[in-house]
């Protein structure tokens, strides 16, 4: 064979193969599973059997694992993405339901709803290394772009608590509306938005000032204001536009990231809870509790395009890094 057809032969055989797709997985709160959905053809490929009332998931920075926090376990499983099955634990304490990774994927953060701690845990190791005492029922958890700051969200003191991950200790508390249960940075570290969802609001930070500097509020024809109660936030790289699930009002809020404003209301699956974006950002997939499946927003066009069933309440949903 001559170079020129070698390399002509080459070519040829990188084109014909596909581009792997992106995977998403989804927690499904009542059937104990994690519906994994291939994000080329919009299908499930795969149920993987998981503990019991799975919710928080996340992806390991390598993307070969899956961490799933089963709350009635007391735990979180670790699913290796090769095998499509759970393959160890980590050591959680009671109820956990949201976590975070630190920026180096070494350390998780686990907030604990039943005892009221925030867990650190060595996700090598498998090892818990202590715990940070914070308010009354956390849940939302985030870090701050540089690493250095830890937010948790307490659903019953309705604070946004910060944490030195150097110190492990707790040096403001942000009061917000009632029963947080999400937080999101913005990726220059100029705004951290906590969802209230009984308040019916998203409050937007300072996280230098340590201080609320501004609402988002919602109103949608039609719907009574407590029907209406955000819980999910997904922000776009740039930090223009973030989308905000809104539970029972069964729609995903578009906002203007930069005014603050609701530009549009996206009519979803029932109860949606929680989003995440395709690694290009060209779409959104949203957990639909009570309809039990994933609605698929073209981000561009504004539009659900696809539904997609999956198990029995589902929860949370990650996918898999570029």
């Amino acid at each position: 064979m001559s170079r020129q057809m070698f390399y002509a032969v080459a070519i040829w055989l990188a084109c014909a193969v596909p581009a792997s797709a992106t995977m998403a997985y989804v927690s499904n709160e009542k059937s104990n599973t994690v519906s994994v959905i291939d994000t080329d053809s919009w299908t499930v490929t795969r149920t993987i059997k998981v503990g019991q009332r799975p919710r928080g998931i996340e992806f390991t920075h390598d993307g070969k694992s899956v961490l799933v926090a089963v709350g009635d376990d007391d735990t979180i499983e670790v699913i290796d993405v090769a095998k499509q099955e759970v393959v160890d634990t980590l050591p959680s304490g009671p109820d956990p339901e949201l976590f975070v990774q630190d920026a180096a994927g070494k350390l998780l953060y686990v907030a604990n709803e039943n005892d009221n701690t925030v867990t650190i845990i060595d996700i090598a190791r498998r090892g818990r290394l202590g715990e940070v005492q914070v308010g009354v029922e956390p849940e939302g958890m985030a870090i701050s772009p540089d690493g250095k700051i830890l937010i948790n969200t307490s659903e019953t003191t309705n604070m946004a608590h910060f944490i030195d991950t150097a110190t492990r200790q707790i040096v403001a508390n942000v009061l917000v509306d009632a029963r947080p249960r999400f937080a999101e940075f913005k990726r220059d570290n100029s705004e951290l938005w906590v969802s209230a969802e009984i308040g019916g609001t998203v409050t937007v930070i300072d996280p230098v000032k340590r201080e609320a500097t501004g609402k988002i509020s919602f109103a949608i024809p039609g719907l009574r204001r407590e029907a209406i109660q955000p819980v999910g936030i997904g922000m776009t790289k740039d930090g223009k536009t973030a989308f905000v699930a809104l539970g029972p009002a069964n729609r995903v809020a578009v906002v203007d990231a930069m005014t603050h404003q609701v530009t549009k209301y996206l009519l979803v699956g029932q109860r949606v809870w929680h989003l995440a974006f395709t690694p290009d950002e060209k779409y959104l997939l949203t957990t639909n509790g009570v309809s039990n499946d994933v609605s698929v927003i073209d981000v561009a066009a504004l539009k659900v395009i696809k539904t997609i069933q999956v198990g029995e309440l589902p929860w949370g949903i990650a996918m898999a890094p570029p």
